[in-house]
């Protein structure tokens, strides 16, 4: 087996753990999401966790994917039309990706957290010093 064959071979490992971890991951979410929409208690609010938990596994399967994808082209299939390709592929998941973030979130990454406020300045109770 040659080295282009090993890393070839990696590749799609990689790749195919990207696939199984959305297959499984979905299947998780909407097993999950099944119950609570089942259960009285958690069912406010079901749906909105399903589609972010949706969100997040596929967010996931495109990560693995991408490394797949990078492995393949640059020691696979190292040619100007390979790379090109990889870049596409990389520009088109990576614009999936941030819209996909933007929808979980609610916010733009750059927008701070509302959960990471600073905390209010409190005014000090000590006397000012006299020049």
């Amino acid at each position: 087996m040659s080295f282009e064959e090993l890393f070839a071979d990696v590749a799609r490992v990689i790749e195919g753990v990207g696939v199984v971890i959305m297959t499984v991951g979905l299947v998780s979410v909407l097993v999950r999401y099944a119950y609570a929409a089942a259960s009285d208690r958690t069912r406010t609010g079901s749906y909105e966790r399903l589609r972010v938990n949706i969100g997040r596994v596929i967010l996931l399967g495109l990560e693995i994917l991408i490394i797949g994808d990078i492995v393949r082209t640059i020691i696979v299939e190292a040619s100007v039309q390979s790379v090109l390709v990889l870049g596409l592929i990389v520009v088109i998941r990576t614009v999936l990706s941030f819209a996909l973030e933007v929808e979980i979130s609610g916010r733009w990454p750059w927008q701070q957290s509302p959960h990471t406020t600073t905390p209010p300045t409190v005014p000090s109770t000590e006397p000012l010093e006299e020049k």
